[in-house]
């Protein structure tokens, strides 16, 4: 079979011709969108592409592969009417691209959420919380690849070690930070340093190469209405919903979860009121790691496991958290919705390497009119 792919502007970007097994790759030139098309004269005979699709458009990010499956069966018997293979209309791409938006925010939701409890128990602004979403994704691969697990034991143990990884960083770190009263903006420029130094151990053990984890890197999708889903996909969206209400009515309806918006709002009075502040916030740490180390799980299976893929989603996050309203939970999540439907629709307009200029734009146009955030407060200052 043959397969030819080009760019936005009808470039040819490279050909190729399936092996036996059916496999096939082209490298292309860099990020962008770039369209697939199977030569349907080259399939063997009595073999046609059963959903009538031998033309499909996709994304390709910096550093990353992606894959491109085409279900192939037999072809119609004689006398029946063959399948239309039409190119996907402006319409089925919005469609598309609003499906891609809201799956990347549910992704990004729960990194935000996490950072989001984090900024409003200590006040900080953590630049290595980016880290904490790549240690998840490293810890599945690992679990995943090396060790032979299957990818949702190792998925839920990474998770776990996400968990223990945020505990052990403040009872080590930040709690010994605390202690000895140090200011919020060293505590910031610590976790500047703190995420490089981490970022470089990733790349010294883990390598600059992006990897895919052994199970699930390509699935057929299934037809959902016009859009065409893998099932993988539709699981990711199903557990972080899942996870992102459950936290959320954990905040609203528990005793741990008051005392963490009691610190949150007032520390000092919350200690009065015989609230372990520390404890609390060493709780928060731990559900951050956990909701970092999940985010970056699926966050590779969206689109590999890569040293610095955390870093390269940390804007996002931070203004997810931002356009929210800065400590709210679910203000991280309304926020991380708008910032990935706005990454994705953007490139309806401007190029996929500059998508994610529309979500700062969103940001922007929205900090101005309303500065505490979609669903912050309004606080009175001096």
């Amino acid at each position: 079979m043959k397969i030819n792919v080009s760019d936005e502007s009808g470039t040819s970007a490279g050909t190729a011709t399936s092996a036996a097994d059916g496999k096939w790759s082209v490298a292309v030139k860099g990020p962008g969108t770039y369209k697939v098309d199977l030569d349907t004269t080259t399939l063997p005979q009595g073999v046609t592409v059963t959903n009538g699709r031998p033309s499909l458009t996709l994304t390709v990010f910096e550093g990353n592969a992606r894959n491109v499956l085409f279900p192939l069966g037999s072809a119609a018997a004689p006398g029946s009417k063959p399948a239309e293979s039409e190119a996907p209309s402006q319409f089925d791409r919005v469609l598309d691209l609003i499906y891609t938006g809201i799956h990347f925010g549910l992704v990004i939701a729960l990194a935000a959420l996490g950072l989001s409890l984090i900024f409003g128990t200590m006040g900080l602004t953590n630049f290595a919380h980016g880290e904490l979403i790549t240690f998840g994704a490293l810890g599945c691969f690992l679990l995943n690849v090396k060790l032979g697990l299957p990818l949702w034991l190792a998925a839920v143990l990474a998770v776990v070690l996400g968990a223990g990884f945020g505990w052990f960083q403040d009872r080590i770190f930040w709690g010994w930070l605390r202690n000895r009263r140090t200011g919020l903006i060293g505590m910031m420029i610590i976790s500047i340093g703190l995420a490089l130094m981490l970022r470089y151990i990733y790349l010294y053990f883990f390598g600059g190469d992006t990897r895919q984890y052994a199970e699930y890197v390509a699935q057929p999708g299934i037809d959902v209405g016009p859009l065409a889903i893998a099932p993988k996909n539709l699981v990711m969206d199903a557990v972080a919903i899942v996870v992102l209400i459950a936290v959320s009515l954990a905040l609203t309806k528990t005793r741990l979860g008051k005392a963490t918006r009691a610190v949150s709002t007032n520390p000092a009075l919350a200690a009065a009121s015989g609230i372990s502040v520390d404890a609390i916030i060493r709780l928060v740490w731990t559900i951050g790691g956990a909701l970092a180390a999940l985010s970056g799980v699926m966050l590779a299976l969206f689109q590999g496991v890569n040293y610095q893929m955390g870093f390269q989603v940390l804007l996002l996050v931070f203004a997810a958290v931002t356009l929210g309203g800065l400590g709210t939970a679910f203000g991280a999540l309304v926020g991380s919705l708008v910032v990935g439907l706005a990454t994705q629709l953007s490139t309806l307009w401007i190029p996929t390497e500059l998508k994610n200029v529309g979500a700062l734009v969103v940001l922007i146009v929205i900090i101005l009119f309303r500065p505490q955030g979609i669903l912050g407060r309004r606080e009175r200052i001096g």
